[in-house]
């Protein structure tokens, strides 16, 4: 176990386009029906998971109307619900989080996400450019954190106005948080002025060291200070060669066509930064470049946008790779697995004791041994 003052914050990932064993694959494809998506929340919720992120886009069911059915199949389980600022209004959607907050007794956070795909934005109705996406984003936030905060707000901003708006049922949380990712130069500045958590997705520790540094430098000039997370795949088994064969069975279905096909859309419908560092990493969809780093594999990113990156290997590597990204300042990992609920118990069993999350149930002493190792009530005898 490491000497850590604290364990990382572990979340695991609500999979509302669909899940499955293969990527780019029809093969075993798991639909996100509500049932199965109940199945993997209650079970990261036993587990000891931290909390679960649930996205955004066309191709998703919708995350906040998800978060709050879940949540009263869940105990302690809390919920990063994405959200797109030109979706609707800041005032509208602080009505909800507050909503939301309350159904699930505070444990309800927003991951804010602007958005980088033009053609998706404009089906939305949203036509800004980048770089004013994220101004709009700035403006957002200035409204949506002070009516969180219970204060009365106005603002005759260049994209929202608002006069005189302020919530009639506060959230439970006193302090609302806000997590908010993106790799530009202007999202770095909503980030050092507006939100709680800023996520990266996971590249090579040097060069997520670099992102972090720029915000927590660019906050601290304001004032304030960020926490920092980390958003990742896991392929985990008992030994470094199962894992690695678990990576090559996730993507044994994907020809070079479909790779070509994916890449050449992220490239020509894109215009995030992130996604352009993510597509770099394997050299734009070249198999023999997906060991990016120690354990780190970008197979994910050869078909999925986003993050395309997993830490591949046995408990004690992962952890270990783990605690580099916290020696930088990460303390959230966003995780998950093909399909998430199997790869949830690996993760839960296998990872956590590395990582000292949750607490290990100490056998009594008497306790006969039985089918699993013990018996749950002490009575049975172990067949001689």
């Amino acid at each position: 176990m490491s000497a850590f003052k604290k364990p990382l914050d572990l979340f695991w990932f609500i999979p509302v386009s669909g899940d499955g064993p293969y990527l780019g694959s029809e093969k075993g494809h798991r639909p996100p029906d509500f049932r199965y998506l109940k199945e993997i929340a209650q079970a990261v919720d036993r587990l000891g998971f931290g909390g679960v992120l649930i996205p955004t886009g066309k191709n998703c069911d919708d995350p906040w109307v998800t978060a709050a059915a879940l949540a009263s199949h869940t105990e302690k389980l809390r919920f990063l619900a994405a959200l797109r600022p030109g979706n609707a209004s800041p005032t509208y959607f602080a009505r909800q989080a507050a909503a939301i907050d309350r159904v699930s007794n505070g444990r309800f956070i927003v991951n804010i996400v602007t958005g980088g795909n033009p053609a998706e934005l404009a089906g939305d109705g949203i036509f800004l450019p980048h770089d004013e996406r994220y101004a709009h984003t700035a403006e957002f936030l200035t409204v949506f954190n002070g009516l969180m905060a219970g204060q009365k707000v106005d603002l005759d901003g260049d994209y929202i106005k608002v006069k005189g708006a302020q919530l009639g049922f506060k959230p439970v949380q006193k302090r609302f948080p806000v997590w908010f990712g993106g790799s530009s130069d202007p999202a770095i500045d909503v980030a050092s002025e507006h939100v709680d958590v800023y996520l990266s997705w996971a590249e090579p520790v040097e060069q997520v060291a670099e992102k972090l540094d720029k915000v927590s430098r660019k906050a601290r000039a304001r004032g304030r200070e960020v926490k920092f997370g980390l958003r990742i795949h896991f392929v985990v088994r008992e030994t470094e060669d199962e894992a690695w064969a678990a990576a090559d069975r996730l993507i044994a279905d994907l020809s070079d066509d479909v790779i070509a096909a994916a890449q050449a859309n992220f490239a020509r419908q894109s215009d995030s930064i992130g996604q352009q560092r993510m597509s770099l990493l394997h050299g734009r969809g070249k198999r023999e470049s997906l060991v990016i780093a120690p354990n780190l594999w970008a197979g994910v990113g050869l078909v999925r946008g986003g993050a395309g990156t997993a830490l591949v290997g046995d408990p004690k590597t992962v952890a270990r790779r783990l605690r580099e990204y916290q020696d930088i300042g990460i303390e959230t990992i966003i995780g998950s697995g093909y399909p998430h609920l199997e790869e949830a118990y690996r993760v839960g069993e296998l990872l956590f004791p590395e990582l000292g999350i949750g607490v290990q149930p100490k056998i009594a002493r008497g306790v006969a041994l039985a089918e699993f190792g013990t018996s749950g009530t002490g009575i049975r005898v172990a067949a001689s």
